[in-house]
């Protein structure tokens, strides 16, 4: 989109009179008891898949590419600036394969193994436990291991926890000084498995429960001031037996975070190309990835049967787009391009995010690189922003900022006689005092009008930035990479205790006070 054009979509918009559609409500009420949008709920997840380590993070210490430790520059600064807040590896699929002892020592005597998921390409396990740990420091991230449960074994994670977390002086502790690391790491947040129904060995769920426990027993001691976070792998889409197993089998002092995986995938046999989707195509993608609003509550209505004080975590950690990539597999797998679909995905997922947060307190987008709804995509020297990565820069504003609860009365999206609800809306107040507003409007053809009841907040002066382009099939490329970016916004004015605000067709806007 041409620079020009941004400024000028909200004047247009107010003067449309087609567009003034005065039902479209919503209204803030802040509240002292409201639970902060824990800023984890904007983690990332990256598996040793395709393209996403080798060639995407890591390129390797004698690369020409500059970087620090065989790491990207460009992509550690790019993920500074949206603050990423925790990094979930080494899978995924990958890691009830992986066997951590495999990646560190000297890289010229680690073993070459086969990845038996993700195409069956060789990994020289150049990037292991070290690289990872040493690269979410530099970010000022929080690891997130997941650990090996389809055919590891507990002395193999116990031992983990021990190399990566003892200060003193045990064998694991020993050997990670003798590889050059004096200090622990301390990692906080563990994986116990994943997709267990599935990849990590078609499990039952009372199975893994007692697994599970198993597992978790070993991973540290028997007092209660252990620091570990422990997340059980959780359900897929809508399983919500799994979760009843878990929270009626596992005792609380064994467990932190239950997970949830959930793609906003139309057919898992016909998902759609990234580029070249339909109207239709959009339409049901979008119908999918709202489901997370039903998922969430439905999954936590469970929780809340066993535990109502809140004490275990829903924690979302892996989510996004998943589509078909026509041509060109020296791509990698797994690889396709980010449009503003994806931007609509991910501002409406985050929204359902942080109006939830009392209960979800944890995500992990997948995937930071080159792999599904990445944020970043590379070739060779050169890197791009993807407009998923732009939402979550703009939704920055949310970390750990408490929630402003909302009533929204939305328009509706109509296609071919179905609806969804338009407009997509979560409010926050930082540390700072000031209030943060992220609106989406999912409707592909029709822009919206809204009107935000401000009555309960003392208002002045706002800054907005919008995230929108011309077709739903726009994304940046090599050759123009800054094709799809936020702009500064002026579509909106505060009239007493009303905020007006214009929203074009599928675009983010992000009001904050100044």
């Amino acid at each position: 989109m041409k620079d020009f054009y941004l400024p000028l979509i909200g004047l247009f918009l107010f003067l449309h009179p087609l567009m003034a559609e005065a039902q479209n409500t919503v209204k803030l009420l802040p509240s002292e008891d409201a639970p902060k949008i824990s800023r984890h709920i904007y983690g990332h997840f990256a598996e040793h898949l395709g393209r996403g380590i080798y060639d995407g993070l890591y390129v390797g210490e004698d690369s020409e590419i500059p970087n620090t430790a065989g790491v990207r520059n460009d992509l550690i600064e790019a993920l500074k600036r949206i603050k990423i807040p925790n990094l979930r590896w080494p899978g995924g699929c990958f890691a009830d394969t992986y066997h951590w002892k495999d990646g560190i020592g000297p890289k010229e005597d680690r073993p070459t193994v086969v990845n038996q998921w993700w195409g069956g390409t060789t990994e020289d396990n150049s990037f292991g436990t070290h690289d990872f740990l040493n690269l979410c420091e530099q970010l000022g991230a929080e690891p997130y291991l997941a650990a090996n449960v389809g055919s590891g074994t507990v002395k193999e994670l116990a031992d983990w926890v021990q190399y990566v977390n003892h200060g003193g002086i045990s064998p694991m502790a020993d050997l990670r000084k003798e590889y050059g690391r004096e200090k622990p790491w301390n990692v906080k947040y563990w994986g116990v498995g994943n997709e267990m129904w599935g990849c990590g060995g078609n499990m039952t769920a009372e199975y893994y429960a007692n697994l599970y426990k198993q597992y978790a027993t070993f991973m540290a001691d028997w007092s209660d001031s252990s620091d570990l976070y422990r997340i059980a792998s959780g359900a897929s889409d809508d399983d919500y037996h799994w979760t009843e197993v878990l929270m009626r089998e596992v005792p609380k002092h064994l467990i932190e975070g239950v997970a949830l995986h959930y793609y906003a995938v139309i057919d898992w046999n016909n998902k759609g190309t990234d580029i070249g989707f339909s109207e239709e195509q959009y339409f049901q993608t979008m119908q999918r990835a709202l489901k997370m609003e039903e998922l969430i509550e439905k999954h936590v209505a469970v929780m809340n049967k066993y535990d109502p004080e809140k004490q275990i975590d829903l924690v979302v950690d892996e989510w996004g787009g998943w589509y078909d990539v026509e041509g060109k597999p020296q791509l990698g797998v797994l690889f396709q391009q980010s449009t503003m679909r994806d931007a609509m995905i991910a501002g409406a997922t985050l929204n359902i995010f942080n109006n939830h947060s009392d209960r979800v307190k944890m995500a992990n987008l997948a995937q930071t690189v080159n792999v599904l709804q990445a944020v970043a995509l590379t070739e060779g020297e050169k890197m791009l922003l993807t407009p998923t990565y732009h939402v979550l820069e703009m939704y920055t504003v949310h970390h750990d900022s408490q929630l402003i609860p909302v009533e929204i009365i939305s328009p509706e999206f109509i296609y071919n006689g179905e609806s969804l609800p338009a407009l997509s809306v979560s409010a926050s107040r930082g540390d700072d005092g000031n209030v943060n507003i992220s609106l989406v409007n999912i409707d592909s053809r029709k822009g919206h009008n809204v009107t935000i009841d401000v009555s309960n907040l003392e208002i002045e002066t706002l800054k907005a930035r919008i995230l929108t382009s011309e077709e739903l099939q726009d994304h940046n490329t090599f050759e123009k990479p800054d094709e799809i970016a936020p702009a500064s916004f002026s579509g909106f004015s505060i009239r007493g205790d009303e905020l007006e605000v214009a929203l074009p067709p599928f675009s983010v806007v992000v009001l904050s006070e100044e």
